[in-house]
């Protein structure tokens, strides 16, 4: 991790200043940049891809259990695939628990039935109905109301 400070302020830092400063050897630093990654490393780094991908297939609703369970081909443990996805931050979206927000059994006054289920008008703006529901996008919420006109 301080080897990677330095990397990224070398250019405004001389190197053997920042190694003191941060109490490293600059022979160390310098081993650290030649170093290539363990076996362990480049493979958490190729399931990294795998689990980005699978958690985005899902559009960020699967969990470490069932994104081990899309990296059937790979031998992997769940442990590890819960280590790579908190590494990354992926964290899945719980999916809200249904409320029922009617309540029937009140002291409200309750509209007339005007229509009567009697869909036929035979002239315009006789008879309107409308809607009005509630769209989850990527985005947020919208809300969509239709009103529309039954004569044909």
């Amino acid at each position: 991790m301080r080897f990677a400070f330095i990397l990224a302020e070398r250019a405004c830092w001389p190197v053997a200043v920042m190694c003191a400063v941060l109490q490293v050897s600059a022979s160390g630093f310098y081993a650290w940049l030649r170093s290539v990654p363990s076996a362990r490393a480049q493979k958490d780094e190729r399931l990294k891809v795998l689990i980005g991908e699978s958690f985005a297939r899902s559009r960020q609703t699967y969990g470490s259990p069932r994104v081990h369970v899309d990296l059937a081909g790979e031998h992997v443990g769940r442990n590890r695939v819960i280590r790579l996805m908190r590494g990354a931050k992926l964290v899945a979206r719980v999916r809200r628990r249904y409320r029922s927000t009617t309540m029937s059994d009140h002291g409200q006054p309750v509209a007339d039935n005007l229509l009567n289920r009697e869909f036929e008008a035979t002239a315009p703006n006789q008879r309107w109905v409308g809607d009005t529901t509630e769209l989850l996008t990527s985005t947020g919420k919208f809300y969509l109301a239709a009103i529309v006109d039954l004569y044909c």
